[in-house]
């Protein structure tokens, strides 16, 4: 999935402000050439690119034999991460995945 990073808000992620993120919320992360790789919870791996200096690809796959409370635990702190890394709250990348899918951009 691509996600638009909110504008003036790449200063954050600059340096180790991605890594220092992945750390904070997920526990650590690993490096596969220009991919941060991070794991936790009910999410088996999570694979994070800048696919430019506005946007984000990030793939999960998700450990579906988790139970309720980890994968609670794991969505919420995804979330959480998501806004982080974007700038925008989950309603703002609703709004604007709505508004790619209208435009024919997905």
């Amino acid at each position: 999935m691509e996600y638009d990073i909110k504008r003036g808000h790449l200063k954050n992620l600059e340096g180790d402000g991605l890594k220092d993120m992945l750390t904070e919320i997920f526990g650590g992360y690993s490096e596969d050439g220009d991919t941060l790789i991070a794991s936790f919870g009910a999410m088996k791996e999570m694979r994070v690119k800048f696919l430019s200096n506005s946007s984000l690809s990030i793939e999960t796959t998700a450990d579906t034999s988790a139970s309720d409370d980890v994968a609670m635990d794991t969505i919420r702190r995804f979330n959480k991460f998501l806004e982080k890394v974007t700038g925008f709250t989950s309603k703002q990348r609703k709004d604007r995945l709505n508004k790619k899918a209208k435009e024919g951009k997905l």
